[in-house]
């Protein structure tokens, strides 16, 4: 079936949208710290009072082992909306942020840094694969300055305008972006060429943003995670390390876990870092940026359906 063209407000929201993050890359990074901090922190708290946030409870729900998202505590829900806000206030603040002093405060947070080092060493590349926790744009900060540049991929968001700012964005923080759909190339291809370098890629992978994932059991329900990470490293022979982010009152925190075991293939290999996730999450469950489904049960029937499509697609076609 045909794609249908985008109806005129669908086209307003998304023109809304990109101006709005371009009021906030230019306004906020030229806020004082402190008034920043009580702007984000104040819309928060004033959202979660307010919102039911529905989703996030059924996410946080699964997180702490409560029988429903009725059972989770108003003040993690709380927590985590500043999370959130604060992923965001530091995204906008970030690019005028003084690196000679930010790096030496991300690298003293950092663990397990000898795991990517020792994976260089191997010759064949390392992927690091994360979730949506703390500010992984801040990891990102750190390894371009640790390691050097790094490939990863970024979602194609609407309207063009607003893809080419987030790519902005990165790019002017060191990092290789790659585009999920409408690149020159495949990014699948782009990314081995990348580890067949012997370089570093970083993606995100506890989201299945093109329905073409694999099967995992994740915090004891079904769901879909990305098989790009296990398919690289099963692929190439790099080194497969789970990485975590979460934030502490006055900076970050960032943990490099033990390499994966890639040698039960994809989909093993993605279980694997399923269970990595898990156990990460669960120690900083308000720093999950997570506010979307994810469960195959809290999937609407239309969604189930196109990852039902995405299942069927050759082999050759999933890779890109």
């Amino acid at each position: 079936m045909a794609e249908q063209p985008p109806s005129r407000m669908t086209e307003l929201r998304e023109i809304l949208s990109d101006k709005a993050y371009a009021l906030g890359w230019a306004v906020v990074k030229a806020l004082p710290d402190s008034l920043a901090c009580r702007i984000f922190d104040t819309a928060a708290d004033v959202i979660a009072k307010h919102q039911p946030m529905t989703q996030l409870r059924k996410n946080l729900a699964r997180v702490i082992g409560v029988a429903g998202p009725e059972d989770v505590p108003d003040e993690l829900v709380r927590a985590a909306i500043r999370s959130y806000a604060r992923y965001w206030r530091e995204a906008f603040r970030l690019p005028s942020m003084r690196m000679d002093t930010l790096f030496p405060q991300l690298d003293a947070s950092v663990e397990g840094k000898h795991h990517i080092t020792d994976g260089l060493a191997k010759g064949k590349g390392v992927v690091l694969a994360l979730p949506h926790s703390g500010n992984w744009d801040m990891a990102g900060v750190w390894l371009v300055h640790a390691v050097g540049t790094f490939s990863t991929v970024a979602e194609r968001l609407k309207p063009e305008s607003l893809y080419q700012r987030f790519v902005d964005y990165r790019e002017s923080l060191g990092f290789d972006v790659i585009p999920l759909t409408g690149g020159s190339v495949p990014p699948m291809q782009h990314l081995k060429e990348t580890l067949n370098r012997n370089g570093v890629i970083c993606l995100l992978g506890e989201r299945d943003l093109r329905a073409r994932g694999v099967e995992v059991t994740f915090f004891g329900e079904r769901t879909r995670m990305p098989a790009g990470p296990a398919k690289l490293a099963t692929d190439t022979g790099a080194v497969l390390c789970p990485v975590h982010c979460w934030y502490t009152p006055g900076g970050w925190g960032m943990k490099v876990g033990d390499p994966v075991d890639t040698g039960g293939g994809v989909v093993a290999t993605t279980q694997l870092l399923a269970t990595a996730f898990e156990h990460a999450i669960a120690q900083h469950p308000e720093d999950w940026h997570l506010l979307q489904p994810l469960w195959l049960k809290d999937l609407s029937a239309g969604h189930l359906a196109h990852i039902e499509e995405g299942v069927k697609k050759p082999a050759e076609e999933k890779e890109g």
